[in-house]
């Protein structure tokens, strides 16, 4: 039965499909592997309806909670090929529906990132791949969906639908034009006009998802901007948590503000953790920030602190509503709570060590890890998400969470991020990106940075490590 199933479906394929897809190593796939299935999101909608703009987004989200992702964007392999041997981008014509050798091209692209696609995700065991295209006919989403029930991968559709004429021209000038295949457009608006027509293209043969043809099928639609929301057969956790994000996040553009507590007691004597007052340095800064804040004039200025107090004696001189949140608290130090690395070095040599080998994910005797704290943070990032004109005032760790969830870092880099004390962090969410501005106050402080050691130490060089520890304060 096996092998009748995979003639039946191999010989449903044209050659060119037959070359990239399946490889033998495919079909064998170990039982472990199968308790651990990949995901695909296949992403559907015409074009400048903001599927990139979603599937970089999502991609972000999903690595930063610890889940490998990444997006497969079908109009780089286009680009790519265009401009190796095809003169580059030769405007709208190449998108009609009866440009035969554009079409084939375009096929071949697809077939070549879905190859690759299959490949990344052979890689590790519960991966998630967004396969990014306009995917607008039953013919393209069938030829995918094949694909990756051949492989068991599980498939989820997620499809943007704008209905609002000025958000699609917005978008188009904001974002489309700017792309590579416009760069020897000198008028914008040529290029814009452009860009309609090639939409028009679209539009002739595109049908959207549709209960009739996909009613077996886990997808989400997402009406203009998040407005409305379709909802069908959603079966795994990865799929739900993928619904979770997408219905929350917000399109429109707006800054965020990120500080970290003002100086405090246990900062000027090199302790971690703890719940002290603030120090002269660290109240001084707190009415700069307030007067800092007012300047700025935001409308319906919200602030978010932790539950320690000198988080909100950091925001006491700020004019706006305030809200406590104790998923804002420091990572937990547990029995190091209030310790310097000095002592810790001395009471615990061993958890030292295995700090400084892998920091993000050691966690704290009856504490935390970095991993853990990114997990408390994440309904923060969701209430972010669909909120404006928001500063949180939070710790050292915190911020680090924060800033690696905008900034795209690397779990290993994630802990040694620097964080200055005394310093806003302005955040503003770009097309497909994060603008990061840095406002450093001017009120002393000291800095309770460690960098990351030169190399993880042995048993024997503990001693060495304490180098990196900020040097205490002159009495």
């Amino acid at each position: 039965m096996f092998l009748l199933e995979q003639q039946l479906f191999l010989s449903s394929l044209d050659d060119t499909a037959l070359a990239y897809l399946v490889p033998e190593h495919n079909l064998r796939k170990s039982l472990y592997e199968m308790s651990q299935r990949h995901t695909v999101v296949i992403m559907v909608g015409l074009p400048a309806r903001g599927k990139t703009f979603v599937s970089k987004k999502l991609v972000r989200y999903l690595n930063w909670i610890g889940i490998r992702s990444r997006v497969f964007n079908v109009g780089e392999y286009r680009r790519k090929r265009q401009d190796g041997g095809y003169g580059g981008y030769q405007g709208d014509e190449f998108f009609k529906s009866s440009n035969k050798a554009a079409i084939e091209l375009r096929n071949q692209c697809a077939l070549e990132a879905l190859h690759d696609l299959d490949a990344w995700c052979q890689q590790k065991p519960g991966s998630v791949a967004v396969f990014d295209a306009t995917n607008s006919t039953p013919d393209r989403r069938r030829l995918i969906t094949n694909f990756c029930e051949r492989l068991q991968l599980d498939v989820m559709f997620v499809e943007l639908i704008t209905n609002d004429a000025d958000m699609l021209e917005a978008n188009i000038r904001e974002v489309k034009i700017m792309s590579p295949d416009y760069k020897h457009f000198s008028n914008p608006d040529e290029a814009v006009a452009d860009f309609m027509r090639r939409i028009a293209h679209y539009e002739e043969t595109y049908v959207p998802l549709e209960e009739d043809l996909h009613a077996d099928d886990a997808y989400l639609k997402l009406i203009d901007c998040g407005k409305t929301y379709v909802v069908n057969k959603i079966n795994t956790h990865i799929q739900g948590k993928i619904v979770y994000y997408l219905m929350n996040i917000h399109p429109t553009t707006r800054s965020f503000y990120f500080t970290r507590h003002g100086e405090s007691m246990l900062n000027t004597e090199g302790r971690i953790g703890g719940n002290s007052d603030l120090s002269p340095q660290g109240l001084s800064y707190a009415e700069k920030l307030g007067q800092y804040m007012t300047s700025l004039q935001l409308p319906d200025l919200q602030v978010w602190t932790s539950q320690m107090k000198r988080t909100g004696q950091t925001a006491q001189f700020i004019q706006a509503p305030k809200l406590a949140w104790k998923n804002l608290n420091e990572i937990d130090a547990g029995v190091c709570d209030g310790l310097t690395y000095e002592e810790i070095e001395e009471k615990y040599p061993t958890e030292f060590h295995a700090r400084d080998n892998d920091k993000y994910h050691y966690r704290y005797p009856r504490g935390e890890s970095y991993e853990d704290l990114v997990a408390r943070l994440e309904p923060v990032i969701m209430e972010l998400e669909r909120s404006k004109n928001i500063l949180v005032v939070c710790h050292q760790g915190v911020l680090r969470c924060l800033l690696a969830y905008y900034l795209e870092k690397e779990v290993k880099d994630l802990p040694y991020l620097r964080c200055p004390l005394h310093t806003v962090f302005k955040l503003t969410p770009i097309a497909y990106g994060c603008r990061v501005e840095m406002i450093k106050i001017d009120v002393p402080a000291v800095d309770t940075h460690r960098s990351h050691p030169a190399a993880p130490p042995t048993s024997n060089e503990i001693s060495e490590a304490i180098l990196d520890v900020p040097p205490l304060p002159e009495p």
